[in-house]
């Protein structure tokens, strides 16, 4: 694939040529056609100079590589987006139809805010417990890196082969951070010197009986090939030699390097120690939730919605006969073993298969809320055991484009506590049906859409929708236990909550025990797993607001549809209406909703 020089000049061609028409000659739908064209070769240019996306999109162009994560490459992508802002700004959108003007906005906006945040690159930590560069090696392997040949085995190999290069551009970007003083507080440490013994652990690091995370991944992809006993054995032997020699000595490297800055490391939370962490917030603030709202505005809405949602729980509590207080209620749904399935390898696999029998069961009522519906299959997996410590409770793995690898909804097991029967129909339909599932597929699936937006994406939408999802089969009559009626509101519990301590981790100067003294009055959630979240919102600031702005938009647009349309009010078209356009701004939702209502009101 070469989306080099050729393929943005003959891009600029088209610019020309769509320049060059008049709204008044130009046919709207060749013009169209050529916008998105065109705006693909821009897109499929950035794919191209990441092997990583290029696997993603289920493509198998350097295969065997990593993306290259240098300084001076990512100067090289700055380039590139300021030659792509330029080449989008120069498009006439006079005789486009709406949807390609609205893809061309979106993509300028993007490309705009790309180089916005470039003075914010290093406000970050490429290694932490929840998604560094270190663990991303291996999940990236095992759930990305498909194997249908010899020349594809061959090709795992030379990633494991080039994760010295990977790793040693990671260590120049830990000591840049390093020389700026952003540096992750002391709990990060130990959760990332325990994933990387985890990953280097087991044959062939170790005289263990049994295969380390990836040499298990390989045997166990290759062992399908139909390939000669001979060569099969060629290849675990290089892909032995290839994580001894080159792998172990890189994450050596990180290991150590980690295990000498864990001594200036210290407890301060907050990005607001970064240099202008003020300002770094603030910008993170607005990316995460497409919005102007400041850090005392999301403090305040977090506030008064979990006072609403706690009133709510206290109804339940009157409908299930519960003598005592809200933090009684809290101590007895969290402490009572009948809520959880015990921590075995049968209670485990019970977990997955209720929550597939969720899924199916929503899948058979769509048609009452949806017209569009996924094409994409979905399965339920538990996180692999090598990421399930420090990993989130559930997340989504979007199906391959090709349909070589279907949807995946990830339940972490690894402690059954953290896991509550009453939670896992809401968990269920977030993550799956009608949640991330249903969004990202039947955005991957939309047709006349420029790739950037269907393989894009913004968080406060996403998550906003999954978090919606959660509440939307409550109106078709499921969570028909209270309990689990329970377990949903407890979900948007912790959104709103998450509202508040991430402002007040990152704004507010909040320290980490304050922050988890607040969700231990607040929530039912067991201490181990407010400790996890807290964690998680220290080391990716702004990133847990999206999910309760997102939902509040989505209610807050349903809301003011259904009062002006009346009885000309659909929920199918009004979800379908959502999903049309992928994933958006929360403004440009808002635009489209209000154009919706208003052509309704007109027919």
């Amino acid at each position: 694939m070469a989306y080099s020089l050729k393929t943005t000049l003959l891009a600029l061609a088209a610019v020309f040529l769509l320049c060059g028409c008049s709204s008044k000659t130009a046919d709207s739908k060749l013009a169209s056609e050529q916008a998105i064209a065109l705006l693909d070769n821009l897109f499929m240019e950035e794919v191209s100079h990441s092997p990583e996306s290029m696997t993603y999109l289920g493509l198998r162009e350097r295969y065997d590589e990593w993306d290259d994560i240098s300084e001076a490459a990512t100067e090289r992508s700055m380039a590139m987006t300021r030659r792509h802002l330029t080449t989008a700004t120069a498009i006439d959108t006079t005789a486009l139809d709406p949807s390609a003007k609205l893809s061309v906005k979106m993509f300028i906006e993007q490309a705009e805010l790309t180089l916005s945040a470039h003075q914010w690159r290093h406000h970050n930590y490429p290694v932490n417990q929840m998604r560094g560069v270190h663990s991303m090696v291996p999940s990236f392997l095992i759930n990305q890196h498909l194997i249908a040949s010899r020349e594809e085995a061959q090709a795992y190999i030379g990633r494991i082969k080039n994760t010295s290069l990977l790793m040693d551009q990671l260590l120049e970007q830990l000591k840049i951070r390093e020389a700026k003083g952003i540096i992750p507080p002391q709990f990060v440490f130990p959760h990332v010197l325990k994933s990387i013994d985890n990953i280097t652990s087991g044959a062939p690091f170790d005289q263990d009986d049994k295969d380390s995370t990836i040499l298990a991944d390989f045997r166990s992809k290759i062992a399908a090939l139909e390939i000669s006993d001979t060569a099969e054995t060629q290849l675990i032997d290089d892909a032995q030699t290839a994580l001894l020699k080159h792998l172990a000595p890189a994450y050596s490297k990180i290991h150590d390097y980690m295990s000498a800055l864990q001594t200036r490391a210290d407890n301060q939370h907050g990005v607001w120690k970064f240099p202008e962490g003020e300002a770094f917030y603030n910008f993170a603030l607005k990316r995460t939730t497409t919005t102007d709202l400041t850090a005392e505005d999301v403090h305040q809405i977090g506030i008064a919605e979990v006072e609403r949602i706690q009133n709510e729980m206290r109804s339940i509590m009157k409908t299930v006969n519960f003598d005592g207080d809200l933090s009684a209620f809290f101590n007895f749904t969290r402490d009572d073993k009948q809520f959880y399935y015990p921590d075995t390898a049968a209670g485990k696999q019970a977990y997955l298969d209720r929550a597939t029998a969720v899924i199916d069961n929503m899948q058979s009522r769509l048609d009452e809320l949806f017209i569009t519906k996924p094409r994409a299959p979905l399965q339920v997996k538990a996180v692999e055991p090598f990421r399930e410590a420090s990993a989130g409770q559930a997340f989504y793995q979007s199906p391959a484009p090709d349909g070589s690898r279907p949807g995946t909804y990830f339940a972490n097991l690894y402690r059954m506590s953290d896991m509550a029967k009453y939670q896992l129909e809401a968990l269920a339909y977030h993550e799956g049906l009608p949640g991330h599932h249903m969004q990202i597929s039947i955005a991957q699936e939309l047709k006349n859409m420029p790739k950037f937006r269907l393989y894009g994406g913004h968080t406060a939408f996403i998550e906003g929708w999954g978090l919606y999802s959660e509440l939307v089969p409550k109106e078709i009559g499921l969570y028909e236990d209270p309990y689990s009626d329970f377990g949903r509101l407890s979900g948007e519990l912790y959104r709103a909550c998450r509202l508040v301590v991430d402002t007040g981790i990152h704004a507010k100067r909040w320290t980490r025990q304050r922050a988890l003294d607040y969700m231990a009055a607040n929530v039912p959630h067991s201490h181990s797993y407010n400790v996890r979240q807290i964690e998680r919102y220290i080391v990716m600031p702004s990133q847990a607001t999206a999910y309760k702005i997102g939902m509040l938009k989505i209610q807050q647009l349903r809301s003011d549809a259904t009062a002006a349309l009346g009885e000309k009010f659909d929920i199918r078209r009004f979800h379908d209406l959502v999903l049309a356009d992928g994933s958006v701004p929360l403004t440009i939702l808002q635009d489209n909703v209000e154009a919706w209502v208003s052509d309704s009101l007109a027919k």
